[in-house]
């Protein structure tokens, strides 16, 4: 059935616009297929009608009419015909809300038992529990404001803070509500909210609190009100130590929401006042009793007439003109140019892992074998990794494999990566240091003069026997130290050769032993050194298993009666800590607030 054209509309209309260069295109081809006819430079026009075939000329003139009907056919496709709409949904309850706290020292007046304070939390805790839909923001405001959490899907993370609310988390004392409005408008604003909802819990409002919300409502944020406290309020006392009176001033509350597209309600005991509000739930018709009227409007038409693409049908006869102008042989082609499309190795979690995931997994296994003792498949992973810390890492296992070059040039490599890197810059001195330092003067009976190049040739060439000549000292430094995985093979740790060892000279005796003041020194330096390189090479790597190697260490020692004694203080002394919920708000709003000194913003 063919749609009548009255209901005809077109989603992309731009792209009709294409039409225009159709017969610039059909005028192309033409001459150029013209041109390719090698008669018409031969032959006079008026015999070349009679000497060549008019089955060609037909054909020629098929292919220009199927192309010119695929390319409308495509451009058709692209400008998104549509001539049926459908009910889809224009507005979801996901309407944003930054909820604003008075804590200024009025909030412990008792007109409200307990306090004024009490009940509001415990009506923001009912409404972080029961709101259904949208995200939701906490800020607390006294002489200044400030973010408690960030605009979040998740009520029950910002039900957490609401028993750290106090007035002595404020750096400042005040009842600064316009600031409160601005900056919660500042939060819906950052989010890229063009709309949104701020619900103001104070007893008063002034002028400046009006213009505030007044700003707010032209940008789009409606602002609301629940009012603390009774009309004959309550004393409370202020922060610098005076006595007050706190009294619920309703009709500037309500002129406030009046202003800002809200709506006005006092604090009740049971929900009533949320409902009536309408934050429980967006599509709370409860929302138009105020005088929200976007929002309510929003919540009333739900659902809406959408025009559907049904430009895609225009694709099954554009699929039959492609057909027509298949080639023998065009498969075969194909496979060929595939031949030479480069290869590429794929493994099966590559399609369900992002590269990061890939990366950490390999840095797992990376960090997996270093702490086994692999130190050559933890380079080798290590290696496959484009970061800074990948080739510290790299670098310290190449180190415990006695590859000091390597080991050298991961460091360099990973500072010229980030050259604010302490620990690589001291493991590379490390290792440059062990490779520099030479091996003590052998002493020699026949008195030939080699030169300390030589020396350090036949050091080398001894190295294996200088290892063996070395067990015994790398076992006192006990089993399970890394030093028995590095100490050893280290070009460094140059020693004197074992007996029946043979010089580069053949024919000379082996070197006398050196006396026994001569080795104790040597072993002295020898151990310096290894305790020097162990602090610079695992400095890092203890860290990050310090808790891991407490954990095992306490599991295999008994625990002592010195060590009891001292976990028993330290739980009593923890125990004399006061619980304290707010310490962690307090400190942040202070810094806060002295950045906003300092940056002469304080006003916010």
């Amino acid at each position: 059935m063919i749609p009548p054209f009255d209901t005809l509309h077109w989603l992309r209309p731009d792209w009709l616009w294409a039409m225009a260069v159709l017969p610039l295109l059909a005028g192309w081809w033409w001459q150029r297929r013209r041109r390719a006819n090698v008669w018409h430079e031969a032959v006079d026009p008026h015999l070349l009608a009679h000497l060549l075939d008019r089955g060609d000329k037909v054909r020629g003139r098929l292919a220009l009419a199927i192309g010119m009907l695929g390319y409308v056919l495509a451009v058709l496709a692209l400008a998104g015909p549509s001539w049926r709409q459908s009910e889809q949904p224009s507005w979801q309850g996901q309407a944003p809300l930054v909820i604003a706290l008075d804590l200024s020292s009025a909030s412990l007046a008792g007109d409200l038992p307990p306090s004024r304070l009490a009940q509001a939390r415990a009506k923001l805790a009912t409404l972080l529990r029961e709101r259904k839909d949208g995200q939701v923001g906490l800020v607390a405001y006294a002489g200044a404001a400030f973010t408690v959490a960030p605009l979040t899907g998740d009520a029950a993370n910002v039900a957490l803070f609401l028993e750290a609310l106090h007035p002595n988390v404020m750096p400042v004392d005040g009842q600064r509500s316009d600031r409160a409005i601005a900056w919660s408008a500042r939060l819906l604003a950052q989010a890229g909210l063009q709309r949104g909802r701020i619900l103001l819990l104070t007893d008063h409002a002034d002028a400046a609190t009006r213009k505030a919300a007044a700003d707010a409502w032209a940008r789009g944020y409606s602002v609301s009100v629940i009012g603390l406290g009774t009309a004959d309020g309550a004393p409370y006392r202020a922060a610098d130590g005076t006595i007050l009176h706190a009294r619920l001033d309703a009709d500037s509350l309500r002129q406030l929401a009046a202003t800002a597209g809200g709506d006005y309600v006092a604090l009740t005991r049971d929900d009533s006042d949320l409902a009536r509000l309408g934050v429980l739930d967006p599509d709370d018709q409860g929302i138009a009793a105020g005088g929200d009227a976007e929002l309510a409007g929003q919540a009333g038409g739900k659902s809406g007439m959408s025009w559907q693409d049904d430009g895609y049908w225009l694709l099954l006869p554009l699929m039959a003109l492609a057909l027509l102008a298949f080639r023998r042989g065009a498969p075969v082609v194909v496979l060929v140019l595939c031949l030479w499309l480069p290869g590429r190795s794929a493994h099966a979690a590559d399609l369900w892992q992002r590269p990061d995931q890939r990366a950490h997994r390999t840095m797992e296994q990376a960090a997996q074998a270093y702490r086994q003792g692999d130190f050559a498949m933890a380079a080798k992973l290590y290696g496959e990794l484009d970061s800074a810390e990948a080739d510290y890492n790299r670098g310290n296992a190449l180190a415990r494999e006695s590859h000091y070059p390597e080991a050298i040039e991961a460091y360099e490599q990973a500072l010229r990566r980030n050259p604010a890197m302490p620990d690589a810059l001291a493991n590379k001195q490390a290792v440059e240091a062990a490779m520099k330092r030479q091996p003590p003067p052998d002493q020699q009976g026949q008195g030939n003069n080699e030169s300390s190049a030589g020396n350090r040739d036949e050091d080398d060439q001894g190295q294996q026997a200088g290892q063996q000549g070395q067990q015994p000292q790398a076992s006192r430094d006990g089993p399970g130290s890394p030093q028995d995985e590095s100490g050893q093979g280290k070009p460094d740790e140059s020693t004197p050769r074992q007996d029946g060892e043979t010089s580069q000279d053949g024919g000379n005796p082996p070197p006398e032993s050196p006396t026994p003041a001569d080795a104790s020194s040597q072993q002295a330096a020898d151990q310096a050194q290894r305790e020097r390189m162990q602090a610079a090479l695992a400095q890092a790597q203890a860290e990050k298993d310090a808790g891991k190697d407490d954990a095992s260490t306490a599991e295999a020692t008994p625990e002592s009666a010195e060590q009891r004694e001292r976990r028993i203080a330290n739980e009593a002394w923890l125990r004399r800590v006061p619980d304290d919920p707010g310490g962690l708000l307090r400190e942040k709003f202070r810094i806060e607030y002295q950045r906003r000194l300092q940056q002469g913003g304080a006003e916010e």
